[in-house]
């Protein structure tokens, strides 16, 4: 079986879309009910990608979850998409949404898991008058299980799923990562989820309930680490800067500061020593080997050290990598923008904020030969698009209007 239902379930645009940022998925449309990050993750990966996205907004005064409107965080998230505001606890919204629900090609929410069929929104619900729906789920821990009706925080689900017993410095406690690695990877697992149920549709005909969590997508990420305690019982530790398994790699001093270096397997070593002016290292018996080189690391890399803080990092940096050895510059976020790689790669992307005016938001790290994505539209004014989807469902200008003296929209 094909899949028409592209055409079909939007059959009738809902209203005036916004302007294309990729032709890649502009045949489908989303409904976002997501809140914070990491739904809202899920959703920029599809509204990037072209699809029509209906951010669906709660009535207030303008306060969002997960930051202030104007506020980069929001800015960043929110772009490509449309804006309707609907409560959803009355009748009058309940209906909208449905209509609305009946046409989508997708929904994403995150929610905790009882709050949807509370309020009469799940899937199971949806599914019965729209079978080809996908319908998209983050939670914290999981729909159901023990802990399934726990609050979940991006820095939780970094503790309970393990990351922070192997990040930071031995000895100094856990530590957190930097970024909320929780809840983009669940937002992007989310998001590779529902491209997998569409591509099913395609044969099946039908949608069907794509789930993930924090805690899933973080204990995922694990990795190798992960894969060391299943399959040698092996519990990894804080390591810092260095690396678990890949000796020497780690963080090392130069005349101006600290640079990256990254060495891994005998041909490296090899021609990092040489780079080095060392090349006893590779026959000397304490560095010999890979695990003759992690017994006695801490050794190693303050040899390291003691000839790394003779030239500037940039100095170390051309030598290194002339000779086929990877190390980098450690930059603060403002210095990597200005890396002329990746502003050659243009992942700064110019866009007029309704709030901010011009400005600049990150952009899709994927390339595309034919169909790329690019930041076609700001984050909407809250609202800003009821007026054109609702009349594009059949209601007059004085239906809109009594919708909004009822606080409806």
């Amino acid at each position: 079986m094909t899949d028409s239902s592209n055409t079909e379930n939007n059959a009738g645009q809902i209203g005036t879309r916004t302007p294309l940022a990729s032709t890649a998925l502009k045949d489908y449309l989303v409904l976002d009910l997501t809140r914070v990050r990491s739904g809202p993750t899920c959703v920029r990966q599809l509204a990037d990608w072209g699809a029509d996205v209906i951010k669906i907004e709660t009535p207030s005064d303008g306060a969002e979850l997960g930051g202030p409107r104007q506020g980069p965080d929001f800015q960043n998230l929110h772009r490509n998409k449309r804006s309707l505001t609907l409560n959803l606890k009355s009748e009058a919204g309940m209906k909208i949404f449905r209509q609305l629900a009946d046409k989508a090609d997708v929904i994403v929410e995150n929610f905790r898991p009882d709050v949807k069929t509370r309020l009469g929104i799940d899937y199971e619900t949806l599914s019965k008058t729209n079978p080809r729906l996908v319908y998209a789920s983050i939670s914290g821990f999981g729909q159901d299980g023990p802990y399934s009706g726990r609050p979940g925080f991006d820095q939780i689900a970094q503790g309970m799923g393990g990351l922070m017993s192997i990040t930071g410095a031995p000895d100094q406690g856990p530590m957190r990562v930097g970024i909320p690695i929780a809840d983009l990877c669940a937002g992007l697992f989310a998001a590779q989820g529902v491209f997998i149920a569409l591509l099913e549709r395609a044969h099946s005909g039908q949608g069907q309930w794509v789930q993930t969590s924090l805690l899933q997508a973080q204990m995922f990420m694990l990795d190798f680490q992960a894969a060391r305690y299943l399959m040698d019982g092996d519990i990894a530790k804080q390591a810092g800067n260095n690396h678990p398994t890949s000796i020497p790699t780690g963080v090392f001093e130069t005349s101006n500061g600290y640079m990256n270096i990254a060495v891994a397997g005998e041909v490296i070593w090899e021609r990092f020593a040489a780079g080095l002016g060392r090349e006893d290292w590779i026959t000397n018996p304490d560095y010999a080997t890979s695990p003759d080189r992690s017994k006695n690391r801490d050794a190693l890399n303050a040899e390291i050290n003691a000839i790394t803080r003779d030239k500037t990092t940039a100095a170390w940096i051309d030598i290194l990598n002339d000779a086929g050895v990877p190390a980098g510059e450690i930059n603060n976020i403002g210095q990597a923008f200005e890396n002329p790689q990746v502003k050659h790669l243009g992942l700064a992307q110019p866009v007029k904020s309704h709030e901010r005016g011009e400005t600049h938001l990150v952009g899709q790290p994927i390339m595309m030969s034919r169909t790329p994505s690019h930041i076609a539209s700001p984050p909407p004014l809250a609202g800003g698009h009821a007026d054109d989807i609702l009349a594009t469902l059949g209601y007059s200008a004085e239906d809109i209007a009594a919708l909004r003296d009822a606080k409806t929209i």
